[in-house]
């Protein structure tokens, strides 16, 4: 579809792309994101206490967190470059959706750990084919709501759903006496109506890349779908993404978190899930907050990440109950950070025809950085707890200073944001 079809005469941002115009797009990707967060969190809220159930350890399941999100990130250094070299962007975003939907209800009927950690690891791998792909398409909308705040909105909305689905299987594993096969069963339903949701939304609006180029913000190097090897990606993004890294270097996973607050007696089985709600709520404001303040003073607004990641093992980790909870809140509103402002970034600093490879390198450098948190503390948390807080604020203070050396500008106003 041309640009300009079906689109009407009035207001900046015309519906030029579809039939929808770029807050109606992101607010209906939103929607599926919402639907599949329903899903995948809902399974990633007991994934520490279903592994030990199981027979893990606590670096088991450091270890296989932790390489979950490695898969998640590290494995968009190959479908990132792959998308932009094919130019399916929608294709590669609904198999990867596919694939997550199919493996979280069979995670519950597993009686077998090594299984188990299979179909985390896979449920991870749908993230890894989907993200840099629906990371571009949404990227292009972001061109004309104002990058920030499109992905701010974005990842609210995700929350949304991060927080039903644990809602959700903590009901239900209230209801059934922790049986985990019901309670990730029932996520099948809201995986299909997400991937449903998400073929309509590629039906009405085939070429997404027409929002950036109506806005008139698109960077220099080609049309989504370009040779990605023209150009190289900027010394910035390099920067940046050594950052990035460092700062999740020092960053825990829920999986130990959560394996803390059961094997210390602190919280039942079936009540971590309403405190992973309650950190994905935590998520959402955050995201808002630093998206707003993103498109206002730029990439400045960063500094919080590190304090907030230093401060989680030093909450979360102790043996009193209300600071332990105020711990897993924190890091949910770190996750909001790297899940909205930092992916805007990544858009503001590569041209189009690079994006999705760029949102790849920096997901595989992520994905890196996420297995050696993982595993970190999970490994020194058996070790001493209060080396591990000595060692994550080490870290995020090594985050601080390549954060002042990123120096990234301040992105542009949008045109009629």
């Amino acid at each position: 579809m041309k640009p300009g079809r079906n689109s009407s005469t009035t207001g900046p941002h015309r519906e030029t792309a579809g039939a929808l115009s770029p807050w109606r797009f992101v607010m209906v990707f939103g929607g599926v994101s919402l639907l599949m967060d329903f899903v995948y969190e809902g399974a990633r809220s007991v994934t520490g206490p279903l592994l030990a159930h199981l027979g893990a350890s606590a670096v088991v399941v450091g270890v296989v967190t932790g390489a979950g999100e490695a898969a998640a990130l590290g494995l968009r250094l190959v479908s990132g470059p792959l998308a932009d070299r094919s130019g399916r962007f929608w294709a590669w975003t609904i198999a990867g959706y596919l694939l997550t939907a199919a493996s979280v209800p069979v995670l519950g009927v597993t009686g077998a750990l090594w299984a188990a950690c299979a179909l985390v690891v896979a449920e991870r791998v749908g993230k890894a084919v989907r993200s840099p792909a629906k990371d571009t398409l949404l990227s292009h909308a972001t061109a004309a709501t104002g990058r920030g705040r499109g992905f701010a909105v974005h990842e609210a909305m995700d929350q949304v759903g991060a927080l039903l689905g644990p809602l959700t299987v903590a009901g239900v594993l209230a209801l059934t006496g922790d049986d985990y096969a019901p309670a990730l069963g029932v996520l099948a339903l809201p995986g299909f109506a997400a991937l449903a949701l998400l073929v309509w939304l590629r039906a009405r609006v085939p070429a997404p890349v027409a929002y950036e180029t109506s806005a008139g913000t698109a960077a220099p190097g080609g049309p989504a779908g370009a040779d990605p090897r023209e150009a190289r990606l900027p010394r910035a993004f390099w920067v940046y993404a050594a950052f990035t890294a460092v700062t999740l270097g020092g960053f825990a996973t829920f999986g130990v978190l959560s394996y803390h607050l059961v094997a210390r007696h602190l919280m039942s089985t079936a009540a971590v899930p309403v405190l992973y709600a309650a950190a994905m709520a935590a998520d959402a404001v955050a995201a808002l907050a630093t998206g707003w303040l993103y498109d206002r003073y730029g990439a400045r607004v960063l500094v919080v990440l590190p304090l907030l990641s230093a401060a989680v093992p030093a909450l979360a980790f102790t043996d009193t109950l209300p600071i332990a909870a105020a711990g897993s809140l924190v890091w949910g509103a770190a996750v909001g950070v790297q899940e909205s402002t930092l992916r805007a970034t990544v858009a503001d600093l590569v041209p189009v025809g690079r994006r999705a490879t760029a949102y790849g390198v920096f997901a595989g450098t992520m994905g890196a950085a996420a297995l050696v948190g993982g595993a970190l503390s999970g490994a020194l948390y058996e070790v001493s707890i209060h080396v591990l807080i000595a060692t994550v604020v080490g870290i995020q203070a090594a985050a601080l200073v390549l954060l002042w050396l990123t120096r990234t500008r301040r992105p542009t106003a949008v045109r009629g944001a």
